[in-house]
């Protein structure tokens, strides 16, 4: 568990600004700017703008109770809440299943940023699942 708190926290921080930086940024132009992106056929551009809205209050919400979590010590439950966070990031790719969305090279690399967030969060569950699956062999015990 030293592990987790020692070199975790610092990892987890560091993840968690880089993948709240992306998103609010990407998920901001969303709604700015969402008559920019691909419509689904049936969802007016301001329906479509607020549902972006409530998924990324719901998935930052995941975030915070995931750190909240860690910090307090209930790893496999912060864990679960950031697998959540993460599909934020995943969900971003979403507009490539209704077209190659026309928006400046900034706004279009957001999509790629969020998806290097939501990757290193499942990098950093991963690693911290494998700690915690870790169990000391007993003193005397063969290997």
């Amino acid at each position: 568990m030293e592990a987790l708190q020692a070199r975790g926290l610092t990892a987890l921080r560091l993840i968690l600004a880089f993948t709240l930086l992306t998103t609010t940024l990407h998920y901001a132009h969303n709604v700015l700017r969402a008559a920019d992106y691909p419509q689904v056929e049936g969802i007016s551009v301001g329906a479509a703008a607020t549902l972006v809205v409530v998924a990324y209050v719901l998935f930052t919400a995941f975030g915070a109770a995931g750190y909240r979590d860690y910090l307090r010590g209930r790893y496999w439950r912060a864990l679960a809440f950031l697998m959540v966070y993460s599909l934020s990031g995943l969900a971003s790719l979403g507009h490539f299943l209704i077209a190659v969305p026309r928006i400046p090279a900034f706004w279009f690399a957001t999509i790629y940023t969020d998806l290097a967030a939501a990757l290193l969060l499942w990098a950093f569950v991963t690693w911290a699942a494998t700690k915690l699956n870790r169990v000391p062999a007993a003193v005397g015990s063969p290997m």
